[in-house]
This record gives C-alpha cells, sequence and structure tokens, in this order.
C-alpha cells in the first residue's frame, strides 16, 4: 500500500470521503429521476431560480410544476431546509459496508453481505438489484444465484454505490479495494455491475495518493478488464476530455453513444461521473456540481464524486455551505445507525483503514 501521509491528513481524507458523498448525495436527490430531470431540465430549474452556476444545495422549485416532479423527499434537502443529512440507499450501504467489516474483518465472505442485509436492511428500503437479490436470499438462495435469478437489473448502478466503503479503508491501494468490492457485488449484480463496483472503490482508493483526478481514473481502470463496456466508456470521456471538448458536448457525445441503457445503468452514469470527476479538476464544488448537472442517477453519482473529491481535498478543504447544513448527523434505515454521526462514522472508518496496514 503507498504511503498516504501524516495520520492526521488520513483521517482528514476519510472523513472528506464521508462528507463528500452525503453532501454529493443530498445535492442530487431532489431531481433523482433521469428521465424526467434530463440534464437540459436540471439547467432550466438552476436558471429559473438565478443558481447558475450551481455553488450550494440545489434552490427551491421555482414553479408548482418543478416541485410536483422532485423528489417528494425534497424539502428537507434543498438550501436553506437541511437540518442533518436525509434518509437514501447511498449512504445506507456504506454505513452497511462499514458494519461488515467491523464485524467480520477484510476477509468476509460474499455470504455475510447477504446474511448482514437480511439482519440489518428493511426490504422495503432495497431496489432493482438489491431487492431482487434480497428476495433470493430469503427464499433461500446463495451466490451466484442471488445476482442471476430472476434479476433484470444484474448492470445497473447499485453494486457501485456500495463500494465506497472499500476505497476508504484501503487507501492508496486500489486493486485490493476493487477485489473487496467485487466481493459485495457478485451477491447482486454481474459484468459491468460488477466492474462498476470495482472501478468505484479503486477509484476513491486511489484518490489518497494519487496527484490529479486524471491519475486516479487511469489506476482505477486497471483493476476491470480493458475490453469491458464500462472500460472503453471511461477512456472514451478520458479522450474527449483530453481533446479540450466542452463539458456539455462531452455528455452529448457519450449520451448517444450509450443511448438505450437507460438512466440507472452503470454505463452511463459512469461516464457522468467520470466527466464530473475530470472537468471538475479537483475542485469540490465544481465536481460535484457538474456530475449533479449531468443528469441520470444523480443523487447516485452526486455521492461518489464527493466521495472521490472530499478524499482528494480533505475534509477541512470542503466548503461550509456543504457541511455545516449536514450537522454532523445521518438519518440511516440500517438497524441501529439512525442519527450517528458523521465524525463517529469516519473515526470507525479510520480504524479499519489502520488495520488493514
Amino acid at each position: 500500500m503507498t504511503t498516504v501521509g501524516t495520520e492526521q491528513e488520513l483521517a482528514d481524507r476519510v472523513l472528506g470521503g464521508w462528507l463528500g458523498r452525503i453532501s454529493g448525495n443530498m445535492l442530487g436527490k431532489p431531481v433523482e429521476h433521469g428521465e424526467v430531470w434530463t440534464r437540459d431540465r436540471i439547467d432550466r430549474y438552476l436558471r429559473q431560480a438565478a443558481a447558475l452556476p450551481l455553488t450550494d444545495y440545489l434552490p427551491e422549485p421555482a414553479s408548482e410544476r418543478d416541485g410536483r416532479d422532485l423528489r417528494p423527499e425534497w424539502r428537507s434537502c434543498v438550501r436553506g431546509r437541511i437540518h442533518g443529512s436525509c434518509r437514501d440507499d447511498d449512504v445506507d450501504y456504506a454505513i452497511l459496508g462499514l458494519d461488515l467489516l467491523e464485524r467480520c474483518g477484510f476477509g468476509f465472505t460474499t455470504e455475510q453481505v447477504g446474511d448482514l442485509w437480511l439482519l440489518r436492511l428493511p426490504y422495503l428500503q432495497t431496489f432493482t438489484a438489491e431487492r431482487a437479490a434480497y428476495r433470493n436470499l430469503a427464499n433461500g438462495l446463495k451466490p451466484p444465484l442471488t445476482a442471476t435469478y430472476d434479476n433484470p437489473y444484474q448492470e445497473w448502478i447499485g453494486a457501485l454505490i456500495r463500494a465506497d466503503i472499500h476505497g476508504w479503508t484501503r487507501p492508496g491501494d486500489p486493486r485490493r479495494a476493487a477485489l473487496l468490492a467485487r466481493k459485495d457485488a457478485v451477491l447482486s449484480h454481474t459484468g459491468n455491475g460488477v466492474y462498476g463496483a470495482m472501478w468505484a472503490a479503486a477509484l476513491i482508493s486511489a484518490a489518497f495518493t494519487a496527484g490529479t483526478v486524471r491519475e486516479a481514473v487511469e489506476q482505477a481502470l486497471a483493476v476491470i478488464p480493458a475490453s469491458s463496456r464500462l472500460a472503453r466508456t471511461v477512456r472514451r470521456v478520458v479522450s474527449l476530455h483530453e481533446t479540450r471538448m466542452s463539458w456539455e458536448d462531452t455528455l452529448t457525445t457519450l449520451s448517444e453513444e450509450t443511448a438505450g441503457l437507460g438512466w440507472i445503468h452503470t454505463v452511463p452514469n459512469a461516464a457522468v461521473l467520470t466527466a464530473g470527476l475530470l472537468y471538475g479538476d479537483g475542485d469540490f464544488t465544481r465536481t460535484i456540481a457538474l456530475t449533479v448537472r449531468g443528469g441520470l442517477d444523480t443523487d447516485s453519482n452526486g455521492a461518489t464524486a464527493g466521495s472521490v473529491a472530499g478524499v482528494l481535498t480533505g475534509a477541512a478543504a470542503i466548503p461550509p455551505q456543504w457541511k455545516d447544513p449536514l450537522e454532523d448527523t445521518v438519518r440511516s434505515a440500517v438497524f441501529g445507525f439512525d442519527g450517528v454521526t458523521i465524525s463517529e462514522l469516519a473515526h470507525r472508518t479510520l480504524r479499519l483503514a489502520r488495520a488493514g496496514d
């Protein structure tokens, strides 16, 4: 494992990862419906509220129609109304992953992941591939059948959003982070769904030691098959960014090239996420703002982009408009964790990162 820095720097970056995931998730949550909240409509919403460039949480809706189309939780997720984080599966799975590593250690098995879901996670707080896998577990199936039986969502984004904890606890060790994420992912996903989790964990791990965002992206690409649709799409974003194509034109190009996959599929969302990271260029606010403005699964992409950017910058450098409204408090559906503080989650994660040396 590459040396991360001082103990204080590591602690600051782990906390930055948690704060970034939670704030990025909160930023994208009101507009989480890619078929309704397209990139153009999100920007139109922001223009109507004089909120471009986006430098804070989303403003309240300027029209009644916009209010109807936002997620029902929007009143707890827009600027001026946030008092602690909203409950969301993008944060629940990070918490559940922390609980898994504390209980089972880095040698955990896929079967133990499933056991913990049944013990700690309410069925109705699971969605798409995770709900299919949960149902299969409850019916007595074992991995890898839990991922493949009656599950049309095997390459959707669910496994990717579960991967952060493996990056945070294996700082500077992207290959090991990816292998841990894979053990989790195969409970519910196959193919690009699994590669997405491995890529995200490696990306977050690499962010602890990489000199640039681009370097972290390259290190993450090295852990997944180069011929996979996911790897080819991420490389395509990198190449377009290199040509100095605008962020808007890059996303338009990738949208055309991934058309038909759907707004929750791993591949188009990885394109939006990669573009947000590269064009954000290490700036926390710009990174999560561009990622959420990119559309598709906005809260999941905002959360992962925030996690990467938070690790890159550290918690101290995250602007206060993102941190302060969270009030160091997390709402969670994971049994035993509702109301836990962000600082406690970060401290427990840091302890695991040290243990993994």
